[in-house]
């Protein structure tokens, strides 16, 4: 991706998080560039951020992966095993509130030239995936 990147600030109106994201297009990449510029700037304090989080309603997500950072458009969770509880933080929202999780979960998406992929994912990615797949469906935790 090219072009002219740029640091978006975040959106804190749970109003705005509330409602639902639309599809990704391939029009939608410089929002995706300056989704992942916004991300690197803000590394040092979360792991993941939904297009919503930057004022975009589409269906765009970023998060660490590893030592990866990996960019999905049009993420979709079709399959989750292993249900639990746990505590979750969000740099659009203050303090931490409870979230049920799966532990491993099978998400369809379109990578950057927007080719279709099926991956399995478990531990923190997983948990990361589902936290910013709820920010695309207006949901916040």
């Amino acid at each position: 991706m090219k072009g002219a990147r740029m640091i978006k600030p975040i959106v804190t109106s749970s109003i705005m998080l509330r409602l639902p994201s639309d599809e990704a297009t391939p029009e939608d990449i410089p929002a995706a560039q300056d989704l992942l510029e916004t991300f690197e700037a803000h590394r040092h304090e979360c792991v993941g951020m939904a297009a919503n989080m930057i004022g975009v309603r589409k269906r765009i997500i970023v998060f660490q992966d590893g030592p990866h950072v990996r960019l999905m458009f049009n993420p979709e969770i079709i399959k989750g095993t292993g249900e639990y509880r746990t505590k979750e933080g969000c740099l659009s929202l203050t303090g931490q509130r409870d979230a049920m999780r799966w532990r491993k979960i099978k998400v369809t998406y379109q990578d950057e030239e927007f080719s279709l992929k099926t991956k399995t994912f478990t531990g923190d990615a997983a948990q990361v995936i589902q936290h910013e797949v709820d920010h695309c469906n207006g949901i916040v935790i």
